[in-house]
């Protein structure tokens, strides 16, 4: 969809999500054990690091999936608490959703599976860019303020953006290790995509970021 008409819809709140015709995607996505070990050397990758905003519309593999899923806001240590990306004071504030073609799920660190959501293509409400449903993924990174207790209400907005900001660049590098385009983009109708993903007054939208192959 054009950007300029998505920007109209948002205005009218017209801006929604598909419904998936058919069956749409499983109910629960069992993603395959994430492979932790090779890849690309991390100076590498931080010297391969960038913003692309083409990309093909193939589909990512399920254990591409899976390692750029926990690669993103996984599950590093036994004792189930640690993640990939930092969090304040433990609070796992931070959901990570994925819209997909065949439904919106929100990822389980802990089961390390994707659960649906609802079966709606989110893709085109991710954002007002123009690429935002050519992709075959876009992440949506959501706060929980129920989580974060122990940390005082002003300062809530500025953690929760740096523990969305450290899984962004995770999904950066490896995005950069597997040969993958990804952007990070803050232009979203927050409206759209909190009834999308049936968010409620406790949680809300901070990112999106596409992810996809780059276009030839």
């Amino acid at each position: 969809m054009a950007t300029l008409t998505q920007i109209a819809l948002s205005f009218i709140g017209g801006q929604k999500a598909d419904r998936v015709k058919g069956r749409g995607g499983e109910a629960v996505i069992a993603l395959p054990t994430p492979q932790v070990t090779g890849g690309m050397p991390l100076m590498a990758a931080l010297a391969a690091r960038r913003s692309q905003r083409e990309f093909a519309p193939d589909p990512l593999p399920p254990q591409v999936l899976s390692d750029l899923l926990w690669s993103a806001f996984g599950v590093n240590r036994a004792a189930g608490r640690g993640r990939t990306a930092p969090s304040a004071l433990g609070a796992q504030e931070i959901d990570v959703y994925a819209a997909l073609a065949g439904g919106l799920y929100i990822y389980d660190p802990d089961a390390h599976r994707l659960a649906r959501v609802a079966q709606v293509d989110a893709r085109r409400v991710t954002g007002y860019q123009d690429f935002v449903d050519e992709a075959p993924l876009d992440l949506v990174f959501v706060v929980d303020h129920t989580r974060m207790g122990l940390v005082p209400v002003g300062q809530r907005e500025s953690y929760a953006s740096a523990a969305a900001g450290a899984i962004a660049q995770n999904v950066y590098l490896f995005a950069a290790s597997a040969g993958l385009a990804t952007v990070i983009r803050a232009w979203i109708d927050r409206a759209a995509m909190a009834d999308a993903l049936g968010l409620t007054h406790d949680q809300h939208v901070l990112l999106s970021q596409t992810v996809g192959y780059p276009k030839p």
